[in-house]
């Protein structure tokens, strides 16, 4: 069975990213992978500090984050907008991920090979997809191939229901095809094998 990661780029409680990633992640289950949804608050990561790593290597929480994408063949990410961009949190998390932790580990060993699914969802009118386009490329630069495929919900704060469901059943089916459509991509790419 494939593994796959999903998590968003916010810690906010009521976070409407986090929400929108566990409804792609339910799509990736269906689709048949086994999805593990982390929450970015579990792992405890400072900024990246070449210093603090040479002192005291890779913090624990970097450490537990990186090794679930080492487990895993792609990545679920809902990312909130900040100011044209994706938020600093999710930035701070990729970077702490893309380094060597061990003498002989390869260059980005976390993401080398690895596929993922964007998404947002934003309270303005672009629904976030602003924040996509850098995030698209980070990825691209750390060896992930990111599908075409992606989904922007606007005027968020009004956009899910009291259970997490989104209001539209059409922008509800769109993130379950998201998920599904990641599932399905990285099975053809190793050809069935987890």
């Amino acid at each position: 069975m494939i593994s796959l990661v999903a998590f968003a780029g916010s810690t906010r409680k009521g976070s409407f990213n986090r929400k929108l990633v566990r409804i792609a992640a339910e799509g990736a289950g269906k689709a048949g992978s086994d999805v593990e949804v982390l929450e970015l608050a579990d792992y405890s990561m400072p900024l990246m500090n070449e210093d603090l790593e040479a002192e005291k290597g890779m913090p624990p929480g970097a450490a537990g984050f990186k090794q679930k994408l080492l487990e895993s063949r792609g990545f679920i990410i809902s990312a909130p907008e900040y100011n044209g961009s994706f938020s600093p949190l999710l930035k701070n998390a990729l970077d702490w991920a893309s380094r060597t932790s061990e003498t002989d580990e390869k260059p980005l060993s976390a993401y080398t090979g690895k596929v993922a699914v964007l998404m947002s969802a934003s309270p303005g009118s672009l629904g976030g997809m602003r924040g996509l386009v850098p995030l698209r490329m980070l990825l691209g630069n750390l060896g992930v191939m990111v599908i075409p495929s992606y989904k922007c919900i606007s005027e968020a704060y009004d956009a899910f229901n009291e259970d997490g469901t989104l209001k539209s059943s059409k922008d509800h089916r769109a993130v379950l095809k998201l998920g599904a459509e990641l599932a399905l991509t990285v099975e053809r790419m190793n050809n069935g094998k987890g």
